[in-house]
């Protein structure tokens, strides 16, 4: 009875001690939260917004795309905010700025404030895709870390989900009302958490990372063992040379070069955010309910997103990515082979749940695998030495942006030149990620950084 009495106590004061840690994580996944929505915003709303303002479809992919085009500059512009104002204070600007495009959009009477409110919302959750991972890692414990790192994806796909749903029951502006509520409290709750003790300690600010890492590991820690830790590191970084751009492709960095943007690459051309982005007109042209299929699409992606966070530790990286690879083919073609049908007036009842399915397995197999395996192989495991993470980590991202940029600003066009062309295209492009991943991404599952290095480097 006092042995379980003691164990319960342990338990209680362990979470007490943590609270901060995910209290913390909480606030900054409202920024990964705000993030889902503004990926989310364009599908629900497309035929409201077109009929409303009366635009075009080459007009509306203007507006689809230029948040990718946002991003890719927030992106670019994210690392140095974060080292200049703190990741306190790069989150703080972006909730901002992503309030801000929020209600241009709501406001928006004429395209051009449309396109800049997408625009202000796009290079907010560019900063965002940057800081958010970076300072939940740089505050978590080693042994939380993957865990909650997990947290932001999900936190991204929720937010995405909750657009998709939302948008089928209320009206664009609100949509884009509501969407400032998670920048609200991003914005507030960064007044009651702590700076990353990390970044505090490069700046030298000694006694305020002292204070930041006893908040957020409790009064009564130690830690005198994750302080020195944190010492040792930075002094190992001063001692490393200047990195520059060309040594991203040295002998000893090449294969991680390809690794890394291989998979970002694969991540967004497979044809992912043209599904995300225009789902509604997907499921429209296949002649399925574009509102059951937004809702359902939400609720399959939370679910199938959360089961691929407890999934990934277990099955390792490379299963994940090679089942998620396949089942985006088949998803690709089974969406192809209805419009392919519709096209030649084939099995005509057939088409809309052949298109629904395809959808549905498209966008569950991107979820459990494609989605945060590449993210996760670049920020968990390292790839990168340490000299040439933070260059690296740029030039991987803006790979990302970029190509989420082509994909949702060439949808639209490849839709009306052919339904069934534009999937069996991304089909092809799913099948190169699948001998991609087969022939060159390692497996990084309970493998020291100095294993990983070595075989990348064999």
């Amino acid at each position: 009875m006092e042995e379980n009495g003691h164990k319960e106590h342990l338990i209680v004061k362990h979470r007490e001690e943590l609270f901060m840690v995910y209290f913390s994580t909480v606030v900054a996944v409202c920024g990964s939260y705000a993030f889902g929505t503004c990926v989310g915003y364009s599908s629900p709303t497309q035929f409201s917004i077109m009929d409303e303002l009366s635009l075009s479809f080459s007009q509306y992919s203007i507006f689809g795309s230029i948040l990718t085009t946002g991003a890719m500059l927030g992106a670019i512009t994210g690392g140095r905010i974060a080292d200049f104002l703190g990741r306190k204070g790069a989150m703080r600007l972006s909730s901002v700025i992503c309030g801000a495009g929020w209600l241009a959009i709501y406001l928006a009477k004429e395209p051009m404030v449309l396109y800049l409110g997408r625009f202000l919302a796009g290079y907010s959750i560019g900063i965002i895709s940057y800081v958010v991972p970076m300072f939940v890692g740089e505050i978590s414990p080693n042994k939380l870390r993957g865990a909650l790192s997990s947290t932001n994806q999900l936190s991204i796909v929720i937010g995405l989900s909750t657009a998709y749903v939302m948008g089928a029951f209320v009206g664009w502006r609100i949509l884009a009302l509501l969407g400032v509520i998670p920048c609200g409290l991003l914005f507030l709750g960064l007044f009651f958490i702590p700076e990353s003790p990390r970044w505090l300690a490069m700046n030298g600010q000694q006694e305020e990372f002292e204070a930041a890492l006893r908040k957020l590991r409790g009064k009564d820690a130690d830690i005198s063992y994750e302080r020195s830790t944190i010492q040792e590191y930075l002094d190992i970084l001063e001692t490393l040379p200047k990195a520059t751009f060309i040594n991203l492709f040295d002998t000893s960095n090449y294969r991680a070069v390809i690794i890394s943007v291989g998979l970002m690459a694969f991540q967004q051309f497979v044809g992912i955010n043209g599904i995300i982005f225009y789902s509604t007109e997907i499921f429209k042209s296949a002649g399925f309910n574009p509102s059951l299929g937004t809702i359902l699409f939400g609720i399959l992606q939370v679910g199938v997103t959360a089961g691929g966070a407890l999934l990934i530790d277990r099955a390792g990286r490379r299963p994940l990515l090679m089942m998620s690879a396949s089942g985006l083919l088949l998803g690709s073609l089974l969406i192809a082979f209805s419009f392919l049908c519709k096209a030649h007036t084939l099995a005509l009842t057939l088409v809309p749940n052949l298109a629904f399915v395809g959808v549905l397995v498209y966008i569950a197999s991107f979820s459990i695998g494609m989605g945060a395996g590449p993210w996760l192989i670049m920020s968990e495991v390292k790839v990168f030495p340490l000299h040439i993470k933070g260059l690296g980590g740029g030039l991987v991202t803006l790979v990302n942006w970029f190509g989420s940029w082509v994909i949702s600003y060439t949808f639209n066009f490849l839709l009306l030149w052919s339904g069934h062309g534009t999937f069996f295209l991304y089909a092809f492009v799913c099948l190169l990620a699948i001998i991609f991943i087969y022939q060159i991404v390692p497996e990084t599952k309970g493998r020291s950084l100095e294993e990983i290095h070595a075989s990348l480097n064999s």
